[in-house]
């Protein structure tokens, strides 16, 4: 499985981006996916993660009611609908894809696919 992302960009604090993960290959065979990001000189953290059948969504506590994961289902990529961003939400994003069930979502040890980051700045 090859996961690509795409929609990092610059914005201002208070705006929103949208973040985008395609994968390609056997893909069918995922059971979930999700988003990381690692700030400079931090650790990566869990951001969000879904399910890939039943659509279950989990968040961090510090972009829930901001952020939003989904699954377009036409496209076949995973999307992260990222509102009322903040300076401290800088950093880069990866995606992350599972083919197995073991392991909480938010544990980046539970998922075997990385897709390369994408950069998003909010500038304050």
């Amino acid at each position: 499985v090859q996961l690509q992302a795409s929609g990092g960009g610059l914005v201002q604090a208070g705006g929103s981006l949208r973040l985008s993960c395609a994968p390609s290959g056997r893909f069918l065979c995922l059971y979930g996916m999700g988003w990381f990001r690692q700030a400079p000189g931090k650790e990566r953290e869990f951001v969000a993660g879904m399910h890939w059948t039943t659509s279950t969504t989990f968040y961090a506590e510090s972009v829930k009611g901001r952020f939003t994961i989904s699954r377009n289902g036409r496209e076949n990529t995973i999307d992260l609908q990222m509102n009322s961003l903040k300076p401290e939400d800088t950093a880069v994003y990866y995606c992350a894809a599972r083919d197995r069930s073991a392991g909480d979502y938010s544990l980046a040890t539970s998922y075997n696919y990385w897709g390369q980051g994408t950069q998003v700045t909010v500038s304050s």
